[in-house]
Parts: C-alpha cells; sequence; structure tokens
C-alpha cells in the first residue's frame, strides 16, 4: 500500500489550508493511500543558520527528514504571504535541505495552497515548486490553486467548489500514478 504523509504551511487555527490538507488526506484515503497528516507545531526548529551546523542541528528536523524519506508521497498545502512562501515552510526547507541522504529523493510531492485571492496561492506555488526542483524533487504538475478561501470551505470543512473537487481528483490521480522509476 502506498504511503503519503501531508502537512501544511500554517499552524494557525483555523487555517484555510489546513482544511486543503484535509480534503487532500480524505481523497488519498479513498484512494488506498495510508495517510500520515501531520503538523509542523511538532516539529520546531530554529530559523536556519548554517553557525548551528554540525552540533547543534534540531532533532526535529532529523524526524521530519526521516518521515519525507520513509513515504511515497509528500503534499504541502501552502498559504501565500506577500506573493512568496511563509517563513514556516522557507525554514523548513532549509534545514531538510541539509540532511542526508536527501528527503526530497525518494517520494512524489503535490504541492497546494489556498489563498484569500485567485492568484496568491499561485505565486507561493510557483515559489515552492522552484525551490523544491532544484533541489531534486519531482512535483506533480497540478497546480493545487484554490481562492478566494472564503468560499470555497462548507461551514463543516467540506470542499464546497465543484472546480475544487476537480483540482483535488486531478492531483491524486498524479499522486497515485507518478513514479520515482526506483530513483
Amino acid at each position: 500500500m502506498a504511503t503519503a504523509l501531508t502537512l501544511c504551511g500554517s499552524i494557525r487555527t483555523g487555517s484555510v489550508n489546513k482544511k486543503l490538507q484535509d480534503a487532500v488526506d480524505a481523497k488519498l484515503a479513498q484512494a488506498g493511500v495510508a495517510v500520515n497528516s501531520i503538523t509542523l507545531a511538532d516539529f520546531e526548529m530554529p530559523i536556519f543558520n548554517q553557525d548551528l551546523e554540525p552540533d547543534n542541528v534540531p532533532e526535529a528536523a532529523s524526524r521530519l527528514a526521516d518521515l519525507f524519506r520513509s513515504h511515497d508521497i509528500v503534499f504541502i498545502a501552502t498559504p501565500e504571504y506577500n506573493g512568496g512562501l511563509p517563513p514556516l515552510i522557507v525554514n523548513t526547507i532549509a534545514w531538510l535541505s541539509r540532511q542526508k541522504p536527501s528527503p526530497f529523493r525518494h517520494a512524489v510531492f503535490g504541492i497546494g495552497g489556498v489563498s484569500s485571492g485567485r492568484y496568491g496561492t499561485i505565486w507561493a506555488q510557483s515559489h515552492l515548486r522552484d525551490s523544491l526542483s532544484k533541489i531534486g524533487t519531482l512535483v506533480v504538475p497540478t497546480l493545487l490553486g484554490v481562492g478566494p478561501g472564503a468560499s470555497a470551505f462548507a461551514d463543516d470543512g467540506s470542499v464546497a467548489d465543484s472546480g475544487v473537487t476537480a483540482k483535488i481528483d486531478q492531483m491524486i490521480k498524479e499522486l497515485t500514478h507518478f513514479s520515482r522509476g526506483g530513483i
């Protein structure tokens, strides 16, 4: 059985990106994938500073890298901050990119995000795709951009927009059919 690790670049209460993570979790489970849904709040790391290496690397970076390495699929839901990535995602990637062996070269990755407007999350996802690709990550083609977030989800957290559901379905298809080819 395929395994998936999902996470969100927001740790705030009521995050619409967490709702997207939950929606992707449900669709992955329906596709027969074992889902491990985590919060980055459980992986506290100081702001990346190379002076901390090698003696003061946060234990959380090693634990999270092990999770990335041990799953077939990784899904990241990212908010958009000022047209770019939130500091939590940037810092997480910085710490993980220093772990050996690379935690980015096993799984197939999907990225998505929700923003208050129609395009903000696309800018953040473009930045995230670019960063991940430069460190050897295989990211599926679908851009799972959701906006405006205020109307994308029902009161119970379920997806309220059929267009969003179709995008999630396409991403699940890609995540469960793409492969690193044993690399």
